[in-house]
């Protein structure tokens, strides 16, 4: 990215004064990635973590594989996820408050005693899934930010900010230079005026 710019006090001055911000900004920035990064490594343990209490969970279903032939699935639904959103370095992520189950009423007599266990754990397992896909929306999103706020900073580092710098540097050189001309030119004329009333 090439920085524009005019060889001029006006000039000078607006560019001292983005490079002034983006030094500014920087260490905030830096920080916010850190964060952000910190933030994502906690999303993937996460992540890793309740991906083992689902198949833990389902492999405590396999066991008893042959029950769950005979059980009426229709009998629990997820009714509604309330969720509510927590910003994390600055990124909205949503949060998983509550699971709204519907438990349709069966008979106590006519089913096999372990209905109201196997419903518990239905819940329970349901409960895991839906909070691993919250996990991964937030990974996702926490990814997404991290590499935008790395992107800035990059870009901060290595292209605005030497940019801004060698334009500053350019135009105060030409400014001096034209000062040193314009100083030599007066030295000039005064000395051919002195000579000329000689």
């Amino acid at each position: 990215m090439a920085i524009t710019f005019q060889y001029n006090k006006t000039s000078l001055q607006g560019l001292e004064k983005n490079l002034k911000m983006r030094v500014r900004a920087l260490p905030t920035i830096k920080n916010k990635e850190s964060a952000l990064r910190v933030e994502v490594k906690k999303a993937k343990d996460d992540i890793v973590r309740l991906e083992r209490e689902v198949d833990q969970r389902i492999a405590a279903y396999d066991q008893m594989l042959a029950l769950w032939g005979e059980f009426d699935t229709s009998l629990l639904t997820v009714e509604d996820v309330n969720m509510s959103i927590k910003k994390i370095a600055g990124v909205r992520i949503p949060v998983l408050d509550e699971v709204i189950y519907t438990t349709k009423p069966f008979s106590l007599f006519n089913a096999p005693k372990w209905y109201a266990d196997g419903l518990s754990q239905l819940k329970e397992l349901a409960q895991v899934g839906i909070e691993r896909e919250f996990c991964a929306q937030k990974l996702e999103l926490l990814e997404f930010a991290r590499k935008k706020t790395t992107q800035k900073v990059n870009l901060f580092e290595k292209v605005q900010i030497p940019g801004y710098e060698d334009a500053i540097r350019k135009i105060k050189r030409f400014m001096e230079d034209e000062e040193n001309l314009s100083k030599s030119s007066q030295k000039i004329v005064k000395a051919k005026r002195q000579t000329e009333l000689l």
